[in-house]
């Protein structure tokens, strides 16, 4: 198997997020130096982030689609430069667990990491998004309780994540992480299901990570000691 090396930057970890730290000092700007692609949060949880073609958008539990400024600050995010090593054309209509089966068809190893983006016609979608918090932060299990799930019917659009081997628990997402957005940037937030009608899959195998944390009295308190998988589990896919 022949590739070429590729990283991902991610700032702070999953287990942090989860457990409240809600903010950090990077700013999109500095950010959008290191990807022209990914997802994240913003902080204070203030919307679900997704970055496209080095456009970030700033999706909120009101519907609103934005693109923030790049002043703003993230405590969790995950980026790269987008460049496929895989692609492949795709007829459906495939459900989330149909689709997740064709693309396990697709990698070469299940040992690296892989950036995903899937654009295509969507018969539908549903998404969540978080609801920005006040402090003092609640773990992220509380925060998203109750979180409404919207459905979007009948549109075009584009899905972007990362699939993470389960050695990255602690750091990233295990699984797959993914963010949804429609063409019009009229909707989208952190995708919970679907059913593909045709579409583009792409995946850009990545084998370098360049991690780095914040150094904020929050995140040097958290116990990051503390197996959070059960409650990262259920902010994903309750």
């Amino acid at each position: 198997m022949h590739h070429t090396r590729h990283a991902i930057f991610q700032t702070s970890l999953i287990t942090s997020l989860a457990q409240g730290v809600y903010e950090d000092e990077m700013m999109l700007s500095e950010l959008l130096g290191h990807g022209s692609f990914g997802i994240g949060t913003f902080n204070g949880l203030d919307g679900e982030m997704v970055i496209l073609d080095g456009r970030c958008y700033r999706l909120r539990s009101d519907g609103s689609v934005t693109e923030p400024p790049l002043d703003e600050r993230t405590p969790y995010a995950v980026v790269t430069n987008f460049v496929p090593s895989i692609r492949e054309e795709l007829t459906g209509p495939l459900t989330r667990e149909e689709f997740s089966k064709v693309v396990d068809g697709f990698i070469p190893s299940s040992n690296y990491m892989y950036a995903l983006r899937v654009t295509g016609r969507f018969s539908w979608a549903s998404a969540r998004t978080v609801e920005r918090q006040e402090q003092p932060y609640r773990p992220m299990v509380e925060a998203t309780d109750g979180e409404e799930v919207v459905r979007l019917d009948n549109f075009t659009g584009t899905i972007a994540g990362f699939r993470t081997p389960l050695y990255e628990a602690a750091i990233s997402v295990a699984g797959c992480h993914a963010h949804v957005i429609n063409d019009e940037r009229t909707w989208g937030g952190h995708l919970v299901d679907f059913v593909l009608e045709e579409g583009t899959v792409e995946l850009c195998l990545c084998t370098d990570l360049q991690l780095r944390l914040p150094l904020t009295d929050e995140f040097s308190a958290a116990d990051l000691g503390r197996d959070m998988s059960e409650e990262i589990k259920q902010v994903e896919h309750h």
